[in-house]
């Protein structure tokens, strides 16, 4: 980049999370109606289920996911939507990723997150209700020292 930095977006994923609460879905990048959320994984999040295919890449920490076909498919939304309790369906798996991992979330499917330890998960997606916004809050315009 050779202009001024506050000409452009950046938000760091790791301050992010670490402001956030556990599981809340931050969008810290965006492309029309796709978006990365920042999400900080401690302890064990509710169970969702992904309108379309969500993938998750852990970049800190050890994340479990756990995955269940769905009985019913959840509806039709975008992003992912909260299911109260645990949803009926059929165990398909656990995955257990550390940074660099990356897990897909199929539709169709329910998925929940154990993190032992706070750990960073970016969480591709399309915006949802769930989605939290706050540009002002987590973008960084200071121009970068030396410049």
């Amino acid at each position: 980049m050779n202009d001024d930095a506050r000409n452009y977006v950046f938000s760091n994923v790791f301050d992010v999370a670490s402001r956030s609460k556990p599981y809340e879905k931050v969008a810290v990048g965006k492309n029309i109606e796709y978006v990365i959320e920042a999400i900080r994984a401690e302890g064990t999040s509710g169970w969702r289920a992904p309108a379309q295919d969500e993938f998750a890449l852990v970049m800190d920490g050890e994340v479990e996911i756990r995955l269940l076909k769905l009985d019913k498919p959840a509806g039709a939304a975008k992003g992912s939507v909260a299911i109260p309790g645990t949803p009926a369906g059929k165990k398909m798996g656990v995955v257990r990723a550390r940074r660099g991992h990356m897990t897909l979330l199929p539709v169709g499917s329910a998925y929940q997150f154990h993190a032992a330890k706070p750990g960073v998960v970016l969480l591709q997606t399309v915006a949802g209700a769930d989605t939290v916004e706050k540009w002002a809050d987590i973008c960084q315009t200071a121009p970068r020292p030396g410049r």
